[in-house]
């Protein structure tokens, strides 16, 4: 098969779909946390805000500015990551990277949505793209969480 043929498979019409309906698009006002992640190799960026209750993400937003396979990671977790801990996005981003890197299965439900991005597992060029948005979201929410820690001490 050609790459050309490869490349127009891996952007499939669920990839192409989910990139043009990204969940929580905006920045959030004066969130708890904010973290930027960029891919040095594409120039992909992904700013995620969020807020933490009970150990909860209760509120979210999202700057995405990236590949189709970016905003399609990005909008796979705009769909869920509301009242999800910081445990388990951290947890998320360990199965997806092992996903695309070691041929590991498809991340745990609610994160089972990642599994559109299974052909991309050989462009591994593609693959800081697809992470930026659940990287930013785990590190926010550790922030967020130890920040609240901090202040309630």
């Amino acid at each position: 098969m050609s790459d050309n043929a490869d490349l127009i498979k891996l952007y499939s019409g669920r990839i192409l779909a989910l990139a043009t309906d990204i969940a929580h698009h905006a920045r959030l006002e004066g969130p708890q946390a904010s973290v930027k992640r960029r891919s040095p190799l594409c120039g992909s960026t992904v700013t995620v805000d969020l807020d933490m209750a009970d150990g909860r993400v209760s509120r979210f937003g999202q700057d995405v500015k990236a590949c189709a396979l970016g905003q399609a990671a990005a909008a796979v977790l705009g769909q869920v990551v509301l009242g999800r801990s910081a445990q388990e996005l951290t947890l998320a981003r360990d199965q997806l990277r092992a996903m695309l890197q070691q041929d590991g299965p498809v991340p745990d439900a609610p994160f089972d949505g990642y599994e559109v991005l299974q052909p991309a597992r050989e462009y591994r060029n593609r693959h800081a793209s697809i992470l930026l948005a659940i990287e930013a979201a785990a590190e926010a929410a550790l922030t967020a969480q130890a920040s609240a820690q901090h202040t309630s001490t």
